[in-house]
């Protein structure tokens, strides 16, 4: 299963989607680092909501070390998994306190010793950040990837190989924003708006519908 319209895809993407930027609130790379922690198994419509709140009345990881567990749990009580974020939120702001000045490091290897920072969430703030070419595979990428016949795989880290090997050099850095846009916005995972995607003559998935219809006729 291989798509042979990707630089077809990634050209009309890349048109029609201007702002690649993550929509997730922050005031410093720490603060970004923290809301893609705490975006996951969230959607980042209510990490906004709470973050918004959070980073008006503290600005400084000395703010936040100063709050501490349990009041940070409290302030982010309405995303899930809210109590094993705070705790991995505390123990990384003060790793980049006292190991990094301060700062988000640019190495995955770093990043994926910190607590709560996996593969996934590292590659996102390597490609936001720090403007390197990574993938970052959610439910929306991996999605999409099957639709369109980016990847047959439903594992993350295969999906992850598949882009990077498929994918043209000048959108490897946006093709997961991209993805996540459109899955987002237009190829909803319960009602896909097929009538208003650019990409709908090129999608498998559209053009199977299609003759699926005109065979039934």
């Amino acid at each position: 299963m291989h798509n042979n319209n990707i630089e077809q895809i990634c050209k009309i993407f890349s048109e029609t989607i201007k702002d690649t930027r993550s929509e997730l609130q922050s005031i410093s790379d720490f603060s970004f680092l923290m809301a893609v922690v705490m975006s996951a198994q969230t959607t980042d419509a209510q990490v906004n909501k709470v973050t918004s709140k959070l980073f008006a009345k503290y600005k400084t990881i000395d703010d936040f070390l100063n709050l501490g567990e349990e009041k940070l749990a409290q302030e982010i009580s309405s995303i899930g998994l809210y109590r094993n974020k705070a705790k991995n939120i505390i123990k990384l702001l003060q790793i980049l306190k006292d190991k990094f000045g301060g700062h988000v490091p640019n190495s995955r290897e770093e990043l994926e010793k910190l607590p709560g920072v996996g593969r996934k969430t590292a590659n996102v703030v390597l490609n936001e950040l720090f403007g390197l070419p990574t993938i970052a595979v959610d439910t929306h990428v991996l999605r999409l990837s099957r639709i369109l016949h980016l990847s047959e795989s439903d594992n993350p880290i295969q999906v992850e190989k598949d882009l990077e090997r498929i994918i043209p050099e000048k959108y490897k850095r946006n093709i997961s924003a991209f993805l996540v846009l459109h899955g987002r916005y237009v190829c909803k995972a319960r009602k896909p708006n097929c009538e208003k995607c650019q990409i709908a003559h090129l999608c498998p998935m559209f053009n199977l519908d299609k003759e699926n219809i005109s065979h039934n006729d």
